[in-house]
């Protein structure tokens, strides 16, 4: 494979990685914290509803978790297609 088909295969591969990410990331924040949070709302969660808690903290929660996966995600294909800075 050339560099120029890896360089090809590796970008789209981060674009999967984040169009899959970004798709969580709006489950949470925009789906959980405004569409749905009166059907949430009739949960409980440490004491909070969970629709006001995912629109409060959760969303915020899930987004720096999301950047960990990604970071974690990028190493990992950075490996696969040899460009990682070993």
């Amino acid at each position: 494979m050339t560099h120029k088909e890896r360089a090809k295969a590796y970008w789209k591969e981060n674009l999967r990685y984040l169009a899959i990410l970004l798709s969580i990331w709006f489950l949470v924040s925009y789906v959980f914290g405004i569409l749905l949070v009166d059907q949430l709302n009739t949960i409980k969660m440490g004491g909070f509803k969970l629709g006001f808690w995912f629109a409060q903290q959760g969303a915020m929660y899930v987004f720096v978790i999301l950047i960990f996966v990604y970071v974690k995600l990028m190493n990992k294909l950075d490996k696969k297609y040899g460009f990682d800075e070993e």
